[in-house]
C-alpha cells in the first residue's frame, strides 16, 4: 500500500509502498478515502525532522538530558549507537481520515465490513491507503455526508472539545482569535450553540472567509479588535474568547482578558504562547480553560488503545463522541466544509502538497485534502525487496532469520547485534506496523517485509524467527514458530503468564529437538563471565545482592497492562533470576518478596519490591528492584560474596574482584552487557548443531520463579516452585 513517510533523520519526505497494518482484536481495518493534512502539527514535525542532531535536542531537552544520562552510565559509544539506530526510524505522517471498514477485529461489534468511517488519532489515522484503528477512535458515517467533509473529524472534534468547554448559552457574545481550520470550524459551531460570534485573524483572506460562513462580525486590524469588540458587546466585553490560534507568541493569551468581560471565561485551543500576566485575569476574575485535544479519552491508553469507552451517564462528551457529534452537524451542513477546502492532491502526488506546507511553495491555503485510490483491491500482506542489496558478509549466510517485532530495544540494540553475525542473514521482517517493517527490512537487505506473521511463520526458506514483540505475545508467537519446526529466539520474558508457558512446555515436549533460546544477556557479558570464574572453586554457597535503580514508567505504560506486558517484575526482574542462576549454577527453589507501596500507588506495578531466593545449592540470591531512586545513580549494581572472596560489580563497566586483602580492578569504557555474546552463542548452536546455550529447564525456571514472586506478595508468604514435567531441549 502507499503510505507518506517522515524519515526523522533526513528530514526526507516521500510516498512509499509498505505493507498494511496488522489487525488486533479491538479495532478495524479502514480503507482510506480521504485524509486530511494539518497544517501546523504537520509543518512542526517536518521542521523537527530536518534540523541537526542540536536542533532536536534544543527542541527536545527532556530527551536530551535522558541521552547525556545515558551516555554517562553506559559509554558515550555504546550510547551514540543505539541513539542512531533509533532517530533512523521514519514516521507516519496525518491523523484525520475518511474511508471504509475492510475487516473487523474479533473483539468489535458496533462495525462491520462496508461500513463507511471517519477516523481519527495519530499513528491510527496516518496517511496511507490502509489503516488500522482502534474501535473508540472511529465512528460510522451517515449517508448524506461526503468523505471530503468527513476527514475532518479530528480538527472538528478539537474544535467541539473548546466550544464545549466554554458552556455557551444563548445569546452570548464569542471571539474567536485565530481563522485557521480550527478556529473556522469553532466560530460556527458557536454560532451554531446560540452564540452572536465575533472573528478575528491578521490574514484579511480568512476573515472574509469567516464572514461567507456565517461569523457575524470581522476583524482583520489588532488596533482597531478592543474597540471593535466593546461596541459589539455593549460596551460589556465578550462573554467568552476562544483562542484557537498557533503560534509561540504570547499575544492572543494576554490580550484576552482586554477582550472578555467581567467574569468572563477564556478558553485556549490552540498551541499559543502561555506566559500570562495575572493583572488582567485578576482584575477581571476570569476563567481560564485550556482545551485538551478532543476530548476526554484523549491520551488514554484504556480508551484509545483497549476499546474502553466511557459510561455515557457519567461522561456526557467522549473523544469518540465529540467525532460522532462533529459528524451530524456537518451531515445537516449546519457546519459547512467544502468552502474551507482550497487544495486536493491525489496521494501519489503528496509531495507537490507537502512543498506547499513546508512553504517551498507559497499559496494562500486554509484545508489541504489527499485523495486515493477508488478500487476495491485488498492489500498484499507482503511487499517483495527483491532490489534491497544484500550486505557483503551475509551474502553466504548459513541461517535465515525471520524478524518478528521491532521496537525501540530491537532496532536498538538486538537487530545490530544479529546483523553483525556474518553466517546471519536477516532475510524478513514483520511488525504491526507497515511503515516500520519496511524501513528495517531495507535497512539489514531482508527479501521481503510484511504485517502479517504468518508470511514469516510458513516461509519453509527460514532456519530461525527472533521475536521482539511486545511480552504478550512471545510465548503464542513460540508456539506456532517451535511447531513449524524453526529455531527460536524470543526476547524476554518467555511467557507472562502460567497458562502460556504450560503450553509452550507441552510444545517443547511435542516436538523433538525444539531448540529456543530467550534473551537473557546478563549471563554473557565479558565481565560476568569473569566474576563466575572467580568464584569456580569455592565449596560453600553464595550470597548475591543485586540492586537496580530500575527508574518509574508512566502508570498508563503498556508493560503493565496484564495481556500485553505483564508487570515489570515478569518483564524485568526475570534477567536478574537468570543471573544469579548463572553465577550460582543453581535453580531457586524458595521465594519470598515484597513491596514497597507507596500512598496511592497502584498496586498492579510493584516495582518497589525486594525478593529472597533460595537456591537448591544453598546460595542466597536478594534482588532490590526500584523505580522511586534517582536516575543519575548508575542501573545495576551487584555483590557476591563466599569462600572469603568478594565480588562487585557496577554496572556492567567494572568488576572489582577482593581475595586475601587484595583488590583486582577491570574497568571497561564503555558498559559491556552480553548482547553480542548471547547473539553469537545462539546462532553457533543453530549453525553447528550445538546445544542451546541456557537450558530449557533453566529458561523454563526462570520464569515460573517470576510469576511465584506475584503470588508471594499476593499471600505474604515465602512459596516453594513447583517442578512439573518439563522436557530436557536436547
Amino acid at each position: 500500500m502507499k503510505a507518506i513517510v517522515q524519515n526523522m533523520k533526513t528530514g526526507e519526505l516521500r510516498v512509499d509502498d509498505v505493507p498494511p497494518p496488522s489487525l488486533k482484536p479491538g479495532g478495524i481495518l479502514v480503507r482510506v478515502r480521504r485524509s486530511l493534512i494539518s497544517l501546523g502539527t504537520e509543518r512542526s514535525i517536518i521542521a523537527l525532522a530536518k534540523k541537526g542532531h542540536l536542533g532536536k535536542a534544543k527542541d527536545r531537552p527532556d530527551l536530551a538530558r535522558k541521552v547525556i544520562n545515558k551516555a554517562k552510565q553506559e559509554g558515550f559509544w555504546n550510547t551514540y549507537k543505539v541513539v542512531k539506530n533509533l532517530i533512523s526510524s521514519p514516521i507516519p505522517l496525518g491523523y484525520s481520515c475518511a474511508g471504509e471498514v475492510v475487516e473487523v477485529g474479533s473483539e468489535v461489534t458496533e462495525f462491520r465490513a462496508g461500513d463507511r468511517v471517519a477516523c481519527a488519532g495519530l499513528n491510527h489515522a496516518n496517511h496511507a491507503e490502509f489503516n488500522y484503528v482502534p474501535r473508540n477512535l472511529a465512528v460510522k458515517l451517515p449517508d448524506p455526508i461526503s468523505h471530503d467533509a468527513a476527514c475532518f473529524v479530528t480538527v472538528g472534534a478539537i474544535a467541539i472539545q473548546g466550544v464545549r468547554l466554554a458552556k455557551i448559552e444563548l445569546g452570548e457574545r464569542v471571539v474567536v482569535m485565530g481563522l485557521g481550520l480550527v478556529g473556522q470550524i469553532a466560530a460556527q459551531l458557536a454560532r451554531c450553540a446560540g452564540a452572536t460570534v465575533l472573528a478575528t485573524d491578521l490574514d484579511p483572506a480568512k476573515v472574509k472567509l469567516a464572514a461567507e460562513l456565517g461569523a457575524h462580525r470581522t476583524v482583520d486590524q489588532p488596533d482597531t479588535l478592543a474597540a471593535a469588540v466593546a461596541e459589539f458587546s455593549e460596551g460589556q466585553g465578550a462573554d467568552v474568547v476562544l483562542i484557537c490560534a498557533a503560534t509561540k507568541s504570547d499575544g492572543p493569551i494576554r490580550q484576552a482578558p482586554e477582550l472578555a468581560r467581567l467574569k468572563g471565561r477564556v478558553v485556549v485551543v490552540g498551541d499559543v504562547g502561555m506566559n500570562i500576566e495575572r493583572r488582567g485575569y485578576y482584575d477581571k476574575e476570569i476563567s481560564l480553560i485550556v482545551s485538551r485535544s478532543y476530548g476526554p479519552g484523549r491520551y488514554d491508553p484504556a480508551y484509545e488503545e483497549h476499546g474502553i469507552d466511557y459510561p455515557l451517564p457519567y461522561v456526557r462528551w467522549t473523544e469518540g463522541r465529540n467525532m460522532s457529534s462533529f459528524v451530524e452537524f456537518a451531515s445537516r451542513q449546519d457546519i459547512r466544509l467544502e468552502p474551507l477546502i482550497t487544495h486536493r492532491f491525489s496521494i501519489d502526488d503528496a509531495e507537490s502538497a507537502y512543498e506547499i506546507v513546508t512553504g517551498k511553495r507559497q499559496e494562500p491555503v486554509v484545508a489541504m485534502i489527499l485523495k486515493y485510490d477508488e478500487g476495491d483491491t485488498l492489500p498484499k500482506s507482503r511487499v517483495s525487496l527483491a532490489a534491497a542489496k544484500t550486505p557483503a558478509k551475509t551474502k553466504d549466510a548459513t541461517v535465515r532469520f525471520g524478524v518478528i517485532g521491532a521496537g525501540q530495544f530491537a532496532k536498538g540494540v538486538l537487530l545490530p547485534a544479529f546483523a553483525r553475525q556474518s553466517s546471519v542473514r536477516l532475510s524478513a521482517f514483520c511488525t504491526s506496523s507497515g511503515l516500520t517493517s519496511k524501513n528495517v527490512a531495507e535497512r539489514y537487505g531482508a527479501e521481503y517485509c510484511t504485517g502479517d506473521p504468518e508470511d514469516i511463520l510458513g516461509d519453509e526458506s527460514l532456519d530461525a524467527v527472533l521475536i521482539a514483540t511486545r511480552h504478550g505475545e512471545h510465548a503464542p508467537l513460540a508456539i506456532k514458530a517451535l511447531t513449524a519446526g524453526k529455531a527460536v529466539f524470543v526476547e524476554k520474558p518467555l511467557a507472562i503468564n502460567s497458562e502460556s508457558l504450560d503450553e509452550l512446555c507441552k510444545t517443547v515436549g511435542q516436538h523433538e529437538g525444539a531448540r529456543i533460546m530467550v534473551g537473557f544477556n546478563r549471563r554473557f557479558a565479558p565481565l560476568a563471565l569473569r566474576c563466575r570464574e572467580f568464584f569456580a572453586e569455592r565449596e560453600e554457597p553464595l550470597f548475591v545482592s543485586y540492586r537496580v535503580n530500575a527508574g518509574s514508567f508512566p502508570p498508563d505504560s503498556w508493560v503493565f497492562d496484564p495481556v500485553q506486558g505483564g508487570g515489570r517484575i515478569i518483564g524485568e526482574v526475570c534477567h536478574f533470576v537468570d543471573f544469579i542462576c548463572f553465577l550460582t549454577g543453581a535453580l531457586p527453589e524458595r521465594i519470598f518478596a515484597e513491596e514497597l507501596q507507596q500512598p496511592g500507588e497502584r498496586a498492579v506495578a510493584r516495582d518497589n519490591v525486594t525478593i529472597t531466593m533460595h537456591m537448591s545449592d544453598g546460595s542466597l540470591g536478594t534482588i532490590h528492584y526500584l523505580a522511586n531512586g534517582d536516575t543519575s545513580v548508575p542501573k545495576e549494581y551487584v555483590e557476591v560474596f563466599g569462600g572469603k572472596k568478594t565480588a562487585i560489580l557496577d554496572n556492567f563497566r567494572s568488576l572489582s574482584l577482593h581475595h586475601d586483602n587484595k583488590r583486582r580492578r577491570k574497568r571497561l569504557l564503555n558498559q559491556a552487557k552480553g548482547f553480542n555474546e548471547e547473539v553469537s552463542a545462539f546462532v553457533e548452536a543453530i549453525r553447528t548443531g550445538g546445544p542451546m546455550p541456557i537450558s530449557w529447564e533453566s529458561l523454563v525456571a526462570v520464569t515460573r520463579s517470576t510469576l511465584l514472586m506475584h503470588r508471594s506478595l499476593d499471600t505474604g508468604q515465602a512459596v516453594e516452585r513447583e517442578f512439573p514435567f518439563e522436557s530436557p531441549q536436547e
